[in-house]
């Protein structure tokens, strides 16, 4: 809409809308501060109610006015990606994806919040929510689609038009996700914490979802396997993402006692202990993978060993350091996501332990309403997957073995605690 401005020159405005918890979640300080940060623009606010309640939502209506109608369509890109709703919001403009794998050029690139597009004057939600992905429309509904997945002349949202965002809200009862939200420490109290994360745990698990460790190599190092082992066997993690090395030392440490040729007992290097990797890796190998491994007596024990009993999700991505590599290990990164994406929709609550690049890469397939702990003895681990974009990570500064250890302990409390007559 273009009418007259505040000096007499024309200007162009439009109105935006806020619903939900948007004083403590942030959004409403964050939308005031994309207006005024804008050297183009300027706000008023026509309507403004707090909830009177810890439940009741609050609502916001502000009129936006502009310049230019291009300052004025790049602001309302940016408060649409935050939450904002524009109130008098077109249907979603799409385009066909010209070849296989190639996005038009306007593509609207998703965030991993609960999104919506407008189709024939209804809101429609997108399907898998996930970053840095493409909006196609097909049939009566919307998903998201990796550039990687996309066919020639699949219909494709283009520009910011008909899309808009739900907001990640503030936890309404006090939990891990509301009193681990500072900034990352090493000082916080880690008893309590990880506490909290078993009662998480638990719920996410009561409530059909599964919990998904991604794991590095340290798990081993450290001497921690066994907690892991013991978790999975346990039924407290369900799915299991990982690399080539956590399986491979994992193995190792059940054919030789070591972990990168380190006796795991009495932490000291053994002699030739520095192939015993790559001996595992063979041994695998001959065997025909870790499941034939297992069906002939060859592996007895282990991370591996409880999660191929168990049958539950394992993906083993790799990388261009890995040694073999082991052959369940899917070495086609593209291939590697796409089988992680199946089992996202399952995942509602992710433990990060001590690998930064995986953590990262899988952090960005999980929708914003996953739950997400990492963990790392290195503060700066921690913070990289929040700074990769996904916010709704939470960082707990602690090495793999005291975290897993005290995690098991927690949920064995529980557990205790649990049955009549304790």
């Amino acid at each position: 809409m273009n009418e007259p401005g505040q000096n007499g020159a024309s200007s162009y405005v439009r109105e935006v809308e806020l619903r939900g918890h948007i004083l403590d979640s942030g959004v409403f300080g964050r939308v005031l501060e994309l207006i005024m940060d804008h050297e183009h623009a300027r706000y008023t606010i026509d309507n403004f109610s707090v909830g009177k309640t810890a439940t009741e939502q609050s609502t916001a209506r502000l009129r936006i006015e502009a310049e230019t109608a291009d300052a004025l369509e790049d602001l309302l890109d940016k408060l649409r990606d935050i939450g904002a709703f524009v109130a008098d919001d077109t249907d979603a403009i799409t385009e066909p994806a010209p070849r296989d794998g190639i996005l038009p050029d306007d593509f609207y690139a998703t965030t991993n919040l609960e999104t919506e597009v407008r189709v024939e004057g209804r809101w429609l939600p997108v399907a898998l929510p996930e970053m840095d992905c493409a909006i196609s429309l097909e049939g009566d509904g919307a998903r998201t689609v990796a550039p990687s997945d996309v066919r020639a002349g699949e219909p494709i949202v283009v520009g910011h038009s008909g899309v808009r965002v739900q907001a990640l809200q503030r936890p309404r009862r006090k939990q891990v996700f509301e009193f681990m939200s500072s900034a990352v420490s090493s000082e916080k109290p880690k008893e309590s914490l990880v506490a909290e994360i078993a009662r998480e745990l638990g719920a996410t698990l009561a409530a059909g979802k599964r919990v998904l460790l991604v794991g590095g190599p340290a798990i081993v190092h450290t001497g921690a396997g066994k907690y892991l082992e013991r978790l999975i066997a346990q039924g407290h993690v369900n799915a299991l993402f990982a690399g080539n090395a956590l399986a491979v030392h994992d193995i190792e440490a059940q054919f030789f006692g070591t972990s990168l040729g380190v006796d795991l007992d009495d932490a000291f290097p053994v002699e030739e202990g520095h192939v015993h990797h790559l001996r595992t890796v063979n041994r695998i190998r001959a065997a025909g993978g870790i499941g034939p491994a297992i069906e002939q007596g060859t592996l007895r024990g282990g991370i591996m060993y409880e999660a191929y009993k168990k049958r539950i999700p394992v993906v083993l991505a790799g990388s261009i350091r890995d040694d073999g590599p082991l052959p369940d290990v899917i070495t086609d990164v593209v291939e590697a996501q796409r089988a992680m994406r199946v089992h996202v929709p399952e995942i509602g609550m992710a433990l990060m332990v001590c690998t930064l690049l995986h953590s990262i890469a899988v952090g960005n397939l999980l929708p914003a309403s996953c739950k997400v702990i990492c963990v790392d003895i290195n503060p700066a681990s921690v913070t990289k997957l929040t700074d990769r974009g996904s916010t709704q990570s939470l960082g707990l500064v602690m090495d793999a073995a005291s975290f897993l250890r005290e995690l098991w302990e927690a949920l064995a409390g529980l557990k205790a605690a649990a049955q009549p007559g304790k």
